[in-house]
């Protein structure tokens, strides 16, 4: 399998202290136990929170993070999520995309961890929306894990208006490995595994990471896109099944409770900024 080349960095989770650990040879061996990086992949401002059933002064930060991360192995590495932005179509140092921006491209954030685009064992996308998939390109050569369902909806034609198509188009010939079951087991042996969490897309899924110190964590993908929507359960108007929805935020819910797993809302900008992004790492 693939790997992933120099890790560096240091421990933080939200609001615990900080263990900084020195840089590792730069020809470095894949990890003895799963770290887990975040990139800022930019932020989107959102223009009209009432899709979500709340006004902006309702809201703590009415602006969504857009991370991107990278899954570290022993085994080898999963990317999970690519941003808004693609790489390729930075000007002047800024990526813009609708009401998304972007400064830092991921293959630099990939580059400062001594890795490339072509190191990445998988790739698997929580869902096909146009701020998830924006690199997703630079990964073709990464075994993609999605529900056919997922990748059906993506290629149909004409494609749908919330995601730009172009930016996933490589993984048409990609080698794919359908997810047909509600648990993955990417790694096989319970650290990393995505969970069907249908509703927001036809295919949409979340991922559970198993962290030795950091301990269990959900990433939610779009299960929810701020915190006060979770607070109140509400579901968006937009979604493509809201009962789907309502019905998988159940299930996740009661698996958050019965692992005592952190959950962390992706688009939630406060709570993102308050994570160590990438060269730092959790484990």
């Amino acid at each position: 399998m693939k790997r992933s080349g120099i890790f560096i960095g240091l421990l933080l989770s939200f609001g615990a202290s900080a263990q900084t650990q020195k840089a590792l040879p730069s020809k470095a061996q894949p990890p003895k136990s799963l770290r887990l990086y975040v990139f800022d992949c930019g932020r989107l401002d959102i223009p009209d929170t009432s899709a979500y059933r709340l006004k902006k002064e309702e809201l703590a930060s009415s602006a969504m993070s857009a991370p991107c991360f990278l899954v570290a192995h022993p085994k080898g590495t999963l990317m999970w999520d690519t941003g808004p932005v693609a790489d390729g179509t930075f000007q002047n140092g800024v990526g813009k995309l609708r009401y998304a921006t972007t400064t830092k491209t991921l293959t630099s954030q990939l580059a400062q961890i001594g890795c490339k685009p072509s190191d990445i064992t998988y790739l698997a996308l929580s869902h096909f929306h146009w701020d998830h998939v924006g690199n997703a390109n630079l990964f073709a050569g990464s075994i993609w894990l999605t529900p056919k369902a997922e990748r059906d909806y993506m290629f149909m034609d004409p494609p749908s208006t919330r995601t730009e198509p172009e930016n996933f188009s490589a993984l048409k010939n990609a080698k794919t490995v359908y997810i047909t079951t509600a648990d993955y087991d990417v790694f096989g042996d319970k650290t990393v595994i995505i969970k069907a969490a249908p509703g927001h897309s036809p295919g949409h899924q979340v991922l559970y990471l198993k962290l030795a110190k950091f301990g269990p964590l959900v990433l939610s993908g779009d299960l929810y896109h701020y915190p006060e929507e979770r607070q109140r359960g509400l579901v968006p108007t937009t979604e493509y099944n809201a009962d789907q929805t309502v019905a998988s935020r159940a299930v996740i819910e009661k698996f958050l409770k019965d692992t005592h797993a952190q959950f962390w809302i992706q688009h939630d900008m406060i709570g993102y900024e308050k994570l160590k992004k990438s060269p730092a790492y959790y484990e």
